[in-house]
């Protein structure tokens, strides 16, 4: 199926996709700071430099979208054109997440992977909920995590 819109159209609403500051590491960021968690944000010196290190914890948070991070959710779908672009592309993707976060915990850090889908859409969790799992954590001295939406049981409880 061709595109819906020209190449030049295209290629500017891609551009306009940003990578920081984006609505889900915004909310994330807030409420923890309103917690009292101080943290720098996308660390040029660490792999992959995260979304917000926390220093005193050696912990570090990763807010990742489920599309560009192929995540197993009802926010991915593969695009039904160029699908060998876009499986090479977000491929790579997941490979680098993988490859950073096993760097990052060779140096001693831990990670947190705070997926979209725990924020939007119809397996959201409350923003509240969110925040204080990151928290606790954050607080608590586990190894790596991963927040994701919750999923959708067909039982009849």
């Amino acid at each position: 199926m061709p595109d819906v819109v020209d190449v030049a159209t295209r290629s500017r609403m891609m551009s306009g996709i940003q990578g920081k500051n984006t609505k889900p590491e915004t909310t994330i960021r807030f409420g923890l700071h309103r917690l009292g968690f101080r943290y720098r944000l996308h660390s040029p010196n660490l792999p992959g430099k995260p979304d917000m290190v926390f220093g005193r914890c050696r912990a570090v948070i990763l807010i990742h979208g489920c599309f560009w991070h192929w995540h197993h959710c009802h926010l991915f779908k593969m695009p039904s054109t160029r699908q060998e672009f876009w499986k090479q592309k977000i491929g790579r993707n997941k490979e680098r997440d993988a490859e950073t976060i096993l760097e990052l915990n060779i140096q001693g850090w831990r990670v947190l992977t705070v997926w979209e889908c725990a924020l939007k859409g119809k397996t959201r969790l409350p923003e509240g909920r969110v925040i204080d799992l990151a928290a606790e954590w954050l607080l608590n001295g586990t190894e790596n995590l991963e927040i994701e939406g919750k999923t959708i049981s067909a039982s009849t409880d």
